[in-house]
């Protein structure tokens, strides 16, 4: 076998496989193998048999293209970059799952860079992206202050700026299908965490979650509203903010978390004080992380089609890049509700 492989990967003096070397098995010239093999507009006037012959002898020699020679010849890099605020966390992994998914397809590389929220940081990233040549940008989970001057596809994405293309959440379903599915259950005192105000998603989940108590005939309590201040990726980032809530002793017996994330860490801090979840307290997450169906009890969240936009976001970065005059501002995505263990009907009272 090995034998074999080492015939199929080199010529007969024992080099590499090139497009001569196939031009020569086939009989024909250099010219128009390379057009056939590289799909170039020329190759559709060589006979359907002529190309299939040398497909066939491409694949029978294990020939390989040269990427770095195919991105001189069309001066491309089929690289492009990718700025998360983490890269191991749930809500970026998830995403980042999607985005390799899609450049595999599409033979393109993607080199990831963090931001963690900081612009400083973030133009750095860029700045030597762009110098490896990246051909467009894909941001996660960050606020873009301004164009950049290559395509460029913000996850999620809420500014309007010449070359971007905003992949935006329906935040308002979102916040219905949460707060419907704790109010059918009978709870009427829900706290709220809000995201850090540095997430994209922050001030428009809180602005949607409040039109939709409004319009349901909720009344939120400002004491059970917690701003999450902290930048953690981990079930840390929740597990202050439970605290919080159970010493400011206000009664509530539902809680509805920013991400699943602060949801898990906040049901920790409820366990700790001797708080059943969902006996006395109901939770909700948001996003649906892979750890969410394996937490205990397993969460109940709003979930995003975190793996879906990753692949979205490539097939429209891949499309302009291939096409620049095709853009466009926004692409909405909608949500749906995993109901779990975290939820019941809420406690007498």
């Amino acid at each position: 076998m090995a034998r074999e492989k080492s015939r199929k990967s080199a010529d007969s003096n024992g080099n590499a496989v090139t497009l001569k070397s196939v031009a020569a098995h086939v009989g024909l010239s250099a010219g128009t193998v390379s057009a056939v093999l590289n799909d170039a507009p020329s190759a559709r006037h060589i006979p359907k048999q002529t190309r299939e012959r040398i497909i066939a002898a491409a694949r029978t020699l294990d020939y390989r293209p040269n990427f770095f020679a195919r991105s001189l010849r069309k001066r491309r890099t089929f690289t492009i970059g990718v700025i998360a605020h983490e890269i191991g966390d749930g809500y970026s992994s998830s995403i980042i799952a999607g985005i390799e998914s899609g450049a595999r397809q599409r033979d393109y590389f993607f080199v990831t860079g963090v931001h963690r929220h900081d612009n400083d940081l973030f133009d750095r990233y860029t700045r030597l992206l762009l110098e490896r040549g990246a051909e467009g940008i894909i941001t996660l989970d960050f606020n873009l202050g301004h164009c950049l001057p290559v395509p460029v596809v913000a996850i999620p994405g809420h500014t309007d700026h010449e070359g971007v293309t905003n992949i935006v959440l329906d935040h308002r379903h979102a916040a219905e299908l949460a707060l419907k599915h704790l109010v059918e259950l009978g709870h009427r005192q829900i706290a709220i965490l809000r995201g850090h105000p540095e997430s994209a998603d922050s001030n428009y989940r809180w602005n949607a979650v409040e039109e939709v108590a409004q319009d349901i005939g909720l009344e939120l309590d400002p004491d059970l509203v917690i701003q999450i201040d902290s930048q953690e990726s981990t079930p840390v980032l929740g597990y202050p903010y439970g605290k919080q809530l159970l010493e400011r002793r206000r009664p509530f017996t539902a809680l509805f978390a920013y991400n699943d994330i602060s949801a898990i860490g906040a049901i920790r801090a409820f366990q700790e004080a001797g708080m059943r979840v969902p006996e006395d307290i109901s939770v909700v997450g948001f996003d649906d992380i892979p750890a969410a169906a394996f937490h205990h009890p397993s969460l109940t969240t709003v979930r995003q089609p975190l793996r879906r936009m990753g692949e979205i976001a490539v097939e429209i970065l891949i499309a302009r890049i291939e096409d620049g005059n095709v853009w466009r501002r926004e692409v909405p995505v909608q949500p749906e509700i995993v109901v779990r263990e975290s939820t019941a009907p809420g406690p007498l009272s």
